[in-house]
């Protein structure tokens, strides 16, 4: 073979492999994208300019639309905290309790807040921040009733809302009661106010808006269920979406700026401590 040939020969195999080293490669770079992880709702927010929180916009004081027609409330006003620490625009998306779970495995929301009490089955299908308000039940009641506990309703009647078990319990509790049942969470508090009833069971923190409405009612101190730690809701397995909020959740509760919200909305300081005792 002469040098030409040799030359020829040479340019030919180095060509060849060069080939052979980019088909090679090729699949194996398609392989590794194809398995990357998806993009973080942290990272998408950002990039869209906007956030999307869903929200239930039918429950005062949480969420609901104001005279104007503006979203407004708890969890809008911690909603726009958080878009505002983001740099982000904030869009409120009206939520059902029933598509809470939907609306984040389709991605039509970022994060939900809506009251979303933390709770092993839900974490099956979505993942959870830490809490950012703790609920109970207790009794609402006239300012001058003498009741301030379960233990005072010996012989007296509750008002409750047809089809709810609320009042059961208070009898759970060896407490002889009357159990009073109304079409309605209001017409239950009117029956409360009237003096038809002596007190109602429902939510704390509904409860706690309710007094703050009209100042002849109070709420009891005290936890007639276990606690329930109300947090944002967000997909799962999204680590550093969770990571972020969570980061959030701790600045603005560790500023008092949450506990001012809570008083904002609901009259006094939150009744229970975020973190549960053991």
């Amino acid at each position: 073979m002469n040098t030409t040939s040799l030359k020829i020969s040479v340019k030919a195999v180095a060509s060849a492999l060069v080939l052979l080293t980019l088909a090679g490669c090729t699949p194996t770079e398609e392989k590794k994208d194809a398995g990357a992880a998806p993009q973080s709702a942290l990272q998408t927010v950002l990039q869209r300019g906007t956030l999307r929180v869903g929200d239930c916009l039918s429950f005062a004081p949480f969420g609901f639309y104001d005279k104007d027609g503006n979203p407004d409330g708890y969890d809008v006003d911690l909603a726009k905290a958080l878009a505002k620490e983001m740099g982000v625009k904030l869009e409120m998306v009206n939520t059902t309790s029933a598509n809470r779970i939907p609306n984040l495995q389709t991605n039509k929301v970022d994060v939900v807040f809506c009251n979303f009490t933390r709770n092993l089955e839900r974490a099956k299908e979505i993942g959870f921040t830490n809490p950012y308000v703790v609920a109970s039940e207790a009794m609402l009641v006239r300012k001058n009733s003498g009741i301030q506990s379960a233990h005072d309703m010996g012989g007296k009647t509750i008002a409750t809302v047809k089809g709810s078990t609320n009042g059961d319990e208070v009898r759970n509790l060896g407490i002889d009661v009357k159990i009073q049942e109304y079409d309605s969470s209001q017409a239950a508090i009117l029956a409360v106010k009237q003096g038809q009833a002596d007190a109602m069971i429902e939510d704390n923190n509904f409860l706690a808006y309710q007094a703050k409405l009209d100042p002849t009612l109070t709420v009891t101190n005290e936890a007639l269920v276990p606690l329930e730690y109300n947090a944002f809701g967000v997909k799962q397995g999204d680590q550093v979406w969770t990571n972020y909020l969570n980061e959030f959740l701790f600045e603005i509760n560790a500023s008092g700026e949450n506990a001012q919200l809570y008083q904002k909305w609901f009259g006094n300081k939150p009744r229970y401590p975020l973190n549960p005792q053991y």
